[in-house]
């Protein structure tokens, strides 16, 4: 069997070369230092020579007093046309002339500058025996290394040769790797409006080089190429547009007045509206440019969602938007709806809710056993917020015959079969519901966050339901993997139908 070389897994980060070389950084973008340096070297030349020569993620070695090297590769680095760097080592113990020091500080730039004082020759040696770690935060490294791994390797024959019997629980590593591996499956076309967010780019960096979805970013694409490849982020399968300078603008803004037309919307006032990062991928997603948008990493709900409300609106059937998170535990998934969309529900919206959740469960795996919650289990309460819950249950079950569902029923008495036992008896849902909708939003989004932080729960959403076409919401504190679950989910709302390969607890559908 062959080898398979990948110098990226073996290079060291700058952050590693600059511990390795005892150097401390002089200038430049400190994120930028998690980047692999995946060649080495030597400025002995002259500037154009040397010029002639860089590679795409080199790290080059040269003396702080050749301030006309230093300044080449500074302005390459930032030149289109040229590659980009993984950083400069500036050796010999010196720093630039105060003259040119200044110079470097107007300029500010991103690529990462580290001094040292070793001489030319143990720095080169140093820096070309430095290896690389597969440390947990080498997200590259990790995604690469599992790209090899599923290229060269035939799963199916090797499951087949352990028999490996399925597992009952469900582990929230176990649930994200299907939810990765079903959005590959059939793979989708997913637009991100925020391509000058660095998280954006590190997840759409993620995301193409395991094949997951087809992508278009936002963003002016000469910037969102240099950043990506400062951040060490292959972007060459990604498609870049211009939202201020792209040809579907003339398109949009026709299709946008038109949809608008009850509003008296111009054609004009349509054409700056449609410039929008947030209306401009919606539109992509409304005329089939694109099958599902997500956005929301540097912008408020209101402006990712609005856009929806007005273009896409609602699915066949369906009256409200609402969503759910999937909140992987220790050992299983449960979906809490809704959190992030309906502040206070009427009995319609909650029956909606409920449904609309039961659908997103089973597409994602989850045997959809619903209860909707109240301070109430059954008849022990009465109340307004109770009498609410109760129609809101008949109301599902006169919709929905076929759905199991439960309601007003305490949290408790939802999730734990011994509370049920003693609570409900008799119950198909109670003690082991899948499926719980709150009653607001107040209860929801709080419950949601308490789980997540006090039961170490996996937080997978929004995930916004009821919409004709996927697009959701992420949080602006998201994290790169909350932000590639977030594509994967929405890639497989593109796709239709039930999840059979992602199932949530022990196997059910």
């Amino acid at each position: 069997m062959a080898t398979t070389e990948v110098p990226l897994l073996a290079a060291p980060t700058m952050a590693e070369l600059c511990e390795a070389l005892g150097g401390t950084l002089y200038s430049g973008d400190p994120e930028l230092l998690r980047r692999e340096a995946l060649s080495v070297m030597v400025g002995g030349m002259n500037a154009e020579h040397i010029l002639e020569r860089l590679t795409e993620g080199q790290v080059v070695i040269v003396p702080a007093d050749r301030p006309e090297v230093l300044l080449a590769l500074v302005t390459a680095h930032q030149a289109q046309g040229f590659a980009s760097l993984a950083g400069i080592i500036l050796n010999g113990g010196l720093l630039p002339h105060p003259a040119i020091d200044k110079l470097i500080k107007g300029i500010q730039p991103t690529v990462p500058l580290i001094a040292t004082g070793h001489g030319t020759y143990r720095t080169a040696e140093l820096a070309s025996h430095t290896r690389g770690r597969m440390r947990l935060g080498a997200l590259r490294k990790i995604d690469t290394a599992i790209e090899v791994v599923q290229r060269h390797t035939d799963a199916t024959a090797l499951l087949q040769r352990i028999e490996v019997p399925f597992p009952s629980v469900v582990t929230p590593q176990m649930f994200e790797y299907r939810l990765l591996d079903r959005a590959r499956v059939d793979r989708r076309h997913i637009v991100l409006p925020e391509g000058n967010d660095d998280r954006i780019l590190l997840a759409a960096g993620r995301l193409l080089a395991c094949g997951i979805v087809d992508l278009t970013i936002l963003g002016e694409e000469a910037a969102v190429r240099r950043r990506g490849a400062e951040l060490g982020v292959d972007l060459s399968d990604a498609q870049v547009l211009d939202a201020d300078a792209s040809g579907p603008l003339d398109k949009f803004e026709f299709e946008y007045a038109h949809l608008r037309a009850h509003k008296e919307m111009t054609e004009d006032r349509a054409r700056e509206i449609v410039h929008d990062v947030s209306y401009f991928g919606t539109m992509m997603v409304h005329m089939g440019l694109a099958d599902g948008m997500v956005s929301g990493a540097a912008h408020i709900t209101a402006h990712t969602i609005r856009p929806s409300f007005e273009i896409i609106k609602t699915a066949p059937g369906v009256s409200t938007v609402s969503s759910v998170f999937l909140m992987c535990l220790s050992d299983r998934v449960l979906v809490f709806g809704d959190c992030a969309v309906v502040p206070d529900p009427t009995v319609e919206q909650l029956a909606d809710i409920a449904i609309s959740s039961a659908v997103t469960a089973t597409k994602f795996g989850v045997n959809p056993k619903i209860a909707l919650l109240s301070y109430s289990t059954g008849e022990s309460g009465s109340g307004a917020n109770v009498d609410k819950v109760c129609a809101a249950t008949q109301l599902v079950r006169e919709r929905r015959p076929d759905l199991l569902v439960e309601g007003p029923i305490q949290f408790d008495a939802a999730v734990e079969p011994t509370v049920a036992a003693s609570k409900l008896p008799g119950s198909p849902v109670a003690g082991q519901a899948t499926v719980l909708v709150f009653p607001d939003l107040n209860a929801g989004n709080n419950t949601y966050k308490a789980v997540q932080r006090t039961a170490g729960a996996v937080a997978i959403g929004p995930v916004l339901q009821g919409l004709a076409k996927p697009v959701n919401d992420l949080s602006r504190g998201a994290l790169v993997n909350d932000i590639v679950n977030t594509v994967a989910i929405t890639a497989i709302q593109a796709q239709g139908g039930a999840a059979q390969e992602i199932p949530a607890q022990g196997g059910t559908t």
